[in-house]
């Protein structure tokens, strides 16, 4: 309904918001009802599984808020309270049935879960300033929108007694937006680019086991969201909370009989060579800030959400040290071929930039990785010895690099690995890609 003067024009806002604000209520109700269902399902599984179960499930809420990485978000992050609940079924290994990597973790917990994260509040906007270019800012605020995030959690406890339990956890899963950056409502959100992101979360979490099956919990988390730049935009999600925690777990007790049933298995350490391809996917910073910032408003491609993906290889060859069970470490050689740098260098030459290009770089990198089982997680930390990118590269990278990823190792092939890796300058996503390694001992 159109308001045609100013004293019909409030009713018209008053019933606009009432309206959002009853969405929004309806749509919580329904989501904590899905919750307490999906909370009396699973404790009855966890119940009926065996006499000590193995099994448990938490159910809690976090009034977070979504942080400004840097300056530059500063200025059209306007407002980044928000809400998130989520669901956990547990799964604890036990001492008396541990195997000797849950020994060596002090028989941690395994979760997995379900979060949904209310954004309806957080509000983005660029208003007039002069480092925007030829940008024209918009009259309205651009919504982040929810997400349900679907994830594994590790917990690793920290200490354990009858009563207090502390612990660090660290997540990933992926996420699901309803609300991503586009043309006609959402122009400012530069937060997020895709559907479909990647989800990261980190806590430090102190227990009140209040009963032998029921604990309290409170929490400080760290939760991100983005796209691994797979799109554009490719900013990425940041909020910081504290969260309370209802737990029901009846095999906590059980946790605290350190007393195993059979030795551990003896560890051989020893040196390895692993060899890895991987190949990749990313979209190119530079076209997102030329049709940002560089492109007239009358141009098709004004502020446009469509970019080109463009594939990505590397190729690592690392000498590692299996010095524990749960821990190898070591040095390692890293080449990558962007097929991008050709598009790079032409939008440098348009801009009257000389620099050299190639889409060959090296690197230098120490390396880290935490198994468990078949399963690792891998970090590095390099140094390039070659890389020409452009004028881009010299302002919006570092001279290192580092990678986080998570791989499995089949149980053929000799330990063939496979996995996913992210590629990053300053925890900034440069690219995404899948890997396969082969390790080979010495």
């Amino acid at each position: 309904m159109k308001c045609l003067t100013s004293t019909m024009a409030m009713p018209c806002i008053n019933d606009e918001k009432r309206e959002t604000s009853d969405t929004c209520l309806w749509t919580r109700c329904r989501c904590l009802a899905l919750c307490a269902l999906m909370w009396g399902g699973i404790s009855a599984f966890a119940q009926q599984t065996d006499s000590v179960s193995r099994w448990g499930v938490s159910l809690s809420a976090m009034k977070g808020n979504v942080v400004a990485a840097d300056q530059y978000v500063k200025k059209w992050l306007k407002r980044g309270d928000n809400l998130s609940v989520a669901l956990e079924l547990l799964r604890a290994p036990l001492p008396k049935d541990s195997d000797d990597f849950a020994v060596d973790y002090g028989n941690p917990t395994f979760a997995f879960g379900l979060r949904y994260t209310f954004n309806n509040a957080v509000r983005l906007h660029r208003e007039a300033d002069a480092d925007w270019g030829l940008l024209v800012p918009v009259p309205y605020e651009s919504p982040l929108g929810n997400t349900l995030s679907l994830y594994t959690t590790f917990y690793r406890p920290l200490h354990r007694s009858r009563t207090w339990e502390t612990a660090y956890s660290l997540s990933g899963g992926v996420g699901f937006s309803s609300s991503i950056y586009n043309k006609e409502n959402a122009i400012d959100n530069e937060f997020i680019g895709s559907h479909v992101s990647i989800y990261f979360a980190a806590g430090l979490h102190q227990t009140l086991h209040l009963a032998p099956q029921w604990g309290l919990r409170a929490s400080l988390e760290f939760v991100h969201h983005s796209n691994g730049a797979l799109y554009r935009p490719n900013k990425g999600s940041n909020t910081v909370g504290a969260s309370l925690t209802l737990l029901y777990t009846p095999y906590y007790e059980q946790t605290l009989r350190t007393a195993q049933t059979r030795c551990k298995k003896p560890f051989e350490r020893g040196m390895y060579l692993n060899f890895t391809a991987g190949f990749g996917a990313k979209t190119l910073l530079e076209d997102w800030l030329l049709t940002q910032f560089g492109t007239p408003p009358d141009h098709p491609d004004y502020r446009t959400e469509h970019f080109r993906i463009y594939p990505a290889y590397s190729i690592q060859a690392d000498l590692m040290w299996r010095h524990a069970r749960r821990w190898s470490s070591g040095l390692g050689v890293d080449a990558f071929y962007g097929t991008y740098a050709r598009r790079i260098e032409e939008l440098d030459q348009q801009a009257g930039s000389t620099l050299r290009h190639s889409p060959f770089s090296l690197g230098l990198a120490a390396k880290h990785e935490a198994h468990y089982g078949r399963l690792s997680l891998a970090v590095s930390f390099g140094v390039y010895l070659y890389r020409r990118m452009g004028a881009n590269a010299k302002i919006n990278e570092t001279p290192y690099y580092e990678r986080i990823g998570l791989h499995y190792a089949l149980p053929w092939l000799n330990g063939l690995t496979v996995g996913v890796n992210v590629k990053a300058h300053k925890t900034k996503a440069d690219l995404t890609e899948l890997v396969v390694g082969m390790p080979i001992r010495l």
